[in-house]
């Protein structure tokens, strides 16, 4: 098969939806290498994507669509895609081109979330409007709309009123490298690298209060939990009321906030990490929950939207402001090592379901399905 993707999140965004674009598209590669997968981006950025020499790639090809870049991606995509005579073509980030309706190429669109309609405050208006209409149309214009998690699912259904049998559930796979496990010598050269200690609690993710990273701060100071904590993320204004909370109380030795970490260093943090806290208030899937198992770390998360199916029974759960039950979870992890042991061991077998061959076996079903159609 021919198949095109919207690249642009696997060129140009760190996290998140890049962190799903890349792994989608590298598995796909090393376990189909047998069908043409051509990338379609506005911008090649090499740091963030090394692997993009595997694929063919297409950008604007003259100075005037590289200055309209988001032009050529949005409104000139769909005759490059009959002209390249695709079999499909499968939008990655929430959204597709224009026009993709009227052409003859069957199409597919990965819907993450709906989180800038459940929290609206968390986002410009002008920015939810051009979410929701971006959103609208992918999900009318596709041939079948994957969502990345039975919530994301049931959004589509309950905010959109999305047909579920256009739905198909494929939950996101992450790297091999979580899977990998790493010698003392390469996580204690992580460790200096970045002036940690050798015990400390972790949370990776945007640092956004969705996420509530100020929450477990809170939670340390308030409960005498004398354990340092890194937070791992893309840094925002929030990261600044977390920096003044630091300095109010006298806790700047003991909180590290790191922003520029590469994805090849996080499984050695990881795997340090005496628990991974990640009391979301709500999130479309949760990929560091998932990438902590694998890497053998404990997991405490919120028991709210698709966090409870993601962990199942390998994690343990709190509401995300429910600072007194937290606070007994981190303390029952620190003290209990057969508690920490057990949480490893259902950690790890539990993320073996979201091993990247597993994961890409089910969309590369989903593909043929279409195709064949």
């Amino acid at each position: 098969m021919k198949i095109g993707f919207d690249a642009k999140r696997a060129f140009l965004n760190e996290a998140g939806l890049g962190n799903y674009s890349r792994n989608t598209l590298n598995a796909l590669q090393k376990y189909f290498p047998e069908n043409q997968y051509i990338l379609f981006t506005p911008e090649i950025r090499t740091d963030l994507f090394k692997e993009y020499v595997l694929f063919d790639v297409i950008s604007p090809d003259s100075p005037l669509k590289r200055m309209l870049k988001s032009i050529w991606r949005s409104f000139s995509l769909a005759r490059q895609l009959e002209k390249n005579e695709l079999d499909l073509f499968h939008g990655l980030s929430n959204e597709l081109p224009a026009g993709i309706h009227q052409s003859k190429v069957p199409s597919v669109v990965t819907i993450h979330d709906l989180i800038f309609l459940r929290f609206p405050q968390f986002y410009k208006p002008v920015d939810r409007r051009i979410y929701l209409e971006k959103v609208k149309y992918a999900c009318r214009a596709a041939t079948q709309i994957i969502a990345i998690s039975r919530q994301t699912r049931d959004d589509l259904v309950n905010f959109l009123k999305v047909d579920p049998s256009r739905i198909e559930v494929i939950y996101q796979g992450i790297s091999e490298r979580f899977f990998m496990h790493r010698d003392k010598e390469e996580v204690d050269e992580v460790l200096a690298r970045y002036n940690l200690p050798p015990n400390f609690i972790l949370t990776v993710g945007t640092v956004e209060p969705r996420k509530n990273q100020l929450g477990v701060l809170r939670t340390l100071l308030r409960h005498d939990l004398d354990i340092p904590y890194v937070i791992v993320g893309k840094p925002t204004i929030y990261s600044t009321k977390i920096t003044e909370y630091c300095l109010t109380n006298k806790l700047e030795n003991r909180v590290f906030q790191l922003s520029e970490v590469p994805d090849s260093d996080l499984p050695a943090l990881y795997q340090q990490a005496r628990c991974m806290v990640y009391v979301s208030h709500y999130e479309g899937f949760g990929l560091p929950i998932v990438e902590a198992m694998a890497s053998g770390c404990p997991v405490i998360t919120s028991s709210v939207s698709c966090l409870p199916e993601i962990g199942a029974d390998a994690a343990l759960y709190c509401q995300p402001d429910d600072e007194e039950k937290l606070a007994r979870l981190l303390s029952d992890i620190l003290s209990d090592d057969n508690l920490y042991n057990d949480l490893v061991d259902r950690g790890k077998k539990h993320a073996q379901q979201f091993h990247p061959e597993v994961r890409v076996e089910n969309l590369m079903s989903l593909y043929q399905k279409i195709a064949q159609k």
